[in-house]
């Protein structure tokens, strides 16, 4: 949390409620040093070869693989993830640094366009200085993703990093610093949100990407769009997991529980409504009910637990007022649906069935453990519920008719539709939404050249 009077940010340990190490928050002096290092970093930074650029971003690469655990213990103490996916998500960091060190050679290339009498092609170039506005769920991924093609690129990147995380948005710098990226290449601020309009509206900087709420989408979008400056937003979701009779069953069940929970249910393309067709409904529910219940919630770093706890007090307050409104409102609780004694911020994993239409649990994003389950006549059905929000971000299908698999690839609305598969971001796929889920992509070629200029260039030839 964060406080300008006290001049302090510090991480909460969420699985024990107490306070971690605090950090200075960065001022006006700061703030202002931190800019103009990075204006002057941007012009030598372009202009470094490529070759140098890119050997930096697999030294990062590098650096995550060899001090793996050490990462994961800090984002299991600021955000409380299991330690086991901690470790996941800094392979996961590393493997992105060395694809764009591997790829984006290929992908910044010149492309030459064949025009009679001229030489002429389309240039990618770098735009400058982007700022970075990042969650805290996935603390070096969301990172990461946007910094390896960032800098690549040939991009400088200031990083405001959730309040939450300070010690891990401190330890980013210092990986690329280690990493041999000159100062000023990529900077951490240690300030609040209230920073963030100062920010976009400095000439210095020429874009910003953010993760994030929707609100504070709106909120960046709005303040980025009275300076004409580009965006990328990647927001909220409440992905579908659609189940059709032709699925594996026992596959599908044991699946769509681990979708659901993973990073104790605190990820935005998390599967959030089970859309599940009347044929196998029974037998679903019956066995999804029964694996929600039986999972063990508890210490992060106990390589046993399968649920750890939500990040704060107030997101377990959030979800659990958003559960009761939704079952005052006519949702069936089969499972869950309260606050766990002790230390902690813990919620009992849940499932609620039926919600209706107006209630928290049809309408709103439930970030954390709670999964509501919705049942069907037929596909036209699934993908008339599935397309019934607000958010556009991912679905997932599971169906062995490959017809019908093609179908709801198509008339899905999201920005990505995975088949018998969790949905997951990936450096060789794009990735981001539609809607409210936002706009812009993250992460293969079409996400590196988001904070590029594309330029052309027509040279005519003199005969």
């Amino acid at each position: 949390m964060t406080s300008m009077a006290s001049r302090a940010m510090a991480a909460v340990n969420p699985a024990t409620g107490e306070r971690g190490t605090e950090h200075e928050v960065h001022g006006p002096a700061q703030i202002e040093f931190r800019l103009a290092r990075a204006a002057q970093a941007a012009p030598r930074w372009a202009r470094t070869p490529l070759h140098d650029r890119l050997a930096v971003v697999r030294r990062a690469g590098e650096l995550l693989e060899r001090e793996r655990d050490r990462y994961a213990a800090l984002m299991t103490a600021e955000m409380g993830k299991l330690l086991t996916a901690a470790r996941d998500e800094v392979t996961k960091c590393a493997h992105c640094c060395h694809w764009y060190a591997d790829h984006a050679e290929a992908m910044l290339a010149p492309e030459p366009v064949a025009v009679e009498g001229e030489r002429a092609w389309v240039a990618y170039e770098p735009l400058g200085i982007v700022l970075a506005v990042m969650p805290w769920n996935f603390p070096l991924w969301q990172v990461i993703r946007f910094a390896a093609p960032a800098l690549s690129a040939g991009n400088v990147a200031l990083l405001k990093h959730a309040s939450n995380v300070p010690g891990c948005a401190l330890a980013l710098e210092a990986l690329f610093r280690e990493a041999g990226a000159p100062a000023g290449v990529f900077q951490t601020l240690l300030v609040g949100s209230e920073a963030v309009a100062d920010l976009l509206a400095d000439e210095r900087v020429k874009a910003a990407t953010l993760t994030g709420s929707e609100g504070a989408g709106r909120s960046i979008a709005s303040e980025a769009g009275k300076q004409l400056k580009k965006t990328v937003l990647e927001l909220g979701g409440s992905d579908p997991f659609i189940v059709m009779p032709s699925c594996d069953l026992e596959a599908t069940v044991a699946t769509a529980v681990r979708a659901r929970t993973i990073n104790n249910g605190q990820s935005c393309i998390a599967a959030k409504r089970f859309v599940v067709h009347r044929e196998v409904a029974e037998a679903f529910t019956r066995g999804f009910v029964e694996q929600i219940a039986a999972l063990r919630v508890g210490d992060p770093t106990d390589s046993a637990t399968q649920v750890g706890p939500l990040v704060s007090q107030k997101a377990v307050a959030d979800l659990d007022a958003q559960v009761q409104d939704s079952v005052r409102a006519g949702a069936r609780l089969l499972t869950g649906g309260r606050v766990l004694d002790g230390p902690g911020f813990y919620y009992a994993p849940t499932v609620l069935a039926d919600a209706p239409r107006e209630s928290p649990a049809y309408r709103e994003e439930l970030f954390g453990p709670v999964a509501s389950l919705f049942v069907v006549q037929d596909a036209d059905e699934a993908i008339a519920l599935a397309n019934d929000t607000k958010f556009g971000l991912g679905c997932s299908v599971w169906t062995r008719d490959m017809a019908e698999a093609e179908r709801f690839a198509r008339e899905i609305e999201a920005g990505s539709v995975f088949v018998n598969q969790i949905v997951a971001s990936d450096p060789r796929f794009p990735f981001g939404g539609v809607k409210a889920s936002g706009y812009g992509r993250e992460l293969s070629a079409i996400g590196m050249r988001e904070f590029t200029n594309v330029k052309t260039v027509r040279v005519k030839l003199w005969s």
